[in-house]
């Protein structure tokens, strides 16, 4: 073996190897202190593409589910405010039921009048007031009263991650529409059908586009009608059909509202299934194995200090040749 003083192979050799491991402690040191095996693109170029574009997908599945929470809390609004003009509607409907009986007399037909104007006035209300993130939902009009777009459109729903129709669901423009009492009660093209789908042609003179103001309307109702054909207690009569048609118009729409949510629901659960199958591949892709590192930072810790105290020997080595001379 040559003894030589100006070239240290056995150093050269040992700093080598304690480069090395205390490269592979300091990576280990990273990983589990970040929990993550893939901190940088040297670390694995093509794991850190799949797993920015798994970020990416997984961040657009979170935004689909508020999508869908939104869109179902839209739904309940609008329910719970069909509700409340069902309500209304059935005691309108009940009060001219009584008003039809022939058993009162005009004080007490005016009592009946009174209240299923009020009731009609507080229809309206609660129309005008449906509101969501500031989009009026039931009257038709925006606040600037310009026709409403999802009345005649519908409301898309982004459900889904893609720009398909696959991840849309529209909310039918039928859920949107006008529920003000001159809405509910004006049958325009509908004229004709009742709500049994049997054609009933009283609906057509009944209607409050031909009645006249909801003031007329109630007095209608009441049997205080001031038409020849709807006067007296024969008017309330006349009246039921157009309520009747009127509550089956919340109906179907309620019935519609209720198959919507049923789907929100099921798009809810896909996005759940796909976010827990996302983030199960990005933590196989991503995530640090803790017990393979620190199994790794055990035997880098190791050799980095079996190198450290072999370079010390490696250095004192070409002192030997002091002895030669």
């Amino acid at each position: 073996m040559v003894l030589t003083i100006n070239t240290n192979m056995g150093s050269l050799q040992a700093q080598h190897a304690l480069s090395k491991s205390t490269n592979s402690l300091n990576k280990s040191i990273e990983r589990m202190t970040t929990g993550y095996k893939i901190n940088s693109a040297k670390d694995d170029a093509a794991g850190l593409a799949v797993a920015t574009k798994m970020e990416t997908k997984l961040g657009s599945v979170s935004v689909a589910e508020s999508n869908v929470q939104l869109g179902s809390s839209l739904l309940n609004t609008i329910e719970g405010n069909y509700g409340v003009i069902q309500d209304h509607l059935q005691r309108i409907r009940d009060l001219t039921e009584q008003a039809a009986n022939g058993t009162y007399a005009t004080d007490s037909l005016l009592a009946i009048k009174s209240e299923i104007s009020q009731r009609l006035d507080e229809i309206d209300r609660v129309t005008k007031n449906t509101e969501y993130n500031g989009m009026y939902l039931l009257s038709g009009v925006d606040a600037a009263g310009d026709p409403l777009a999802i009345a005649t459109d519908g409301l898309n729903l982004q459900v889904g991650i893609t720009s398909s129709e696959n991840s849309v669901i529209n909310l039918d423009a039928s859920l949107f529409r006008s529920c003000l009492a001159s809405s509910l009660l004006n049958f325009g093209d509908r004229v004709g059908t009742g709500p049994d789908g049997v054609i009933n042609t009283d609906l057509e003179e009944v209607s409050m586009a031909n009645i006249g103001d909801k003031d007329v309307f109630a007095a209608t109702c009441a049997g205080l009608g001031t038409t020849t054909d709807l006067e007296g207690t024969h008017g309330a009569n006349q009246m039921l059909a157009a309520l009747d048609y009127a509550l089956a118009d919340i109906n179907e729409r309620t019935t519609l509202l209720g198959a919507t949510q049923n789907r929100l629901d099921s798009a809810s659960d896909a996005l759940q299934v796909q976010s827990d199958n996302l983030t199960s591949s990005l933590s196989t892709v991503r995530d640090a194995d803790v017990a393979s590192e620190s199994s790794a930072f055990i035997s880098a810790q190791i050799l980095q200090q079996a190198s450290a105290s072999l370079l010390s020997t490696a250095n004192q080595t070409p002192s030997i040749a002091l002895n030669l001379i």
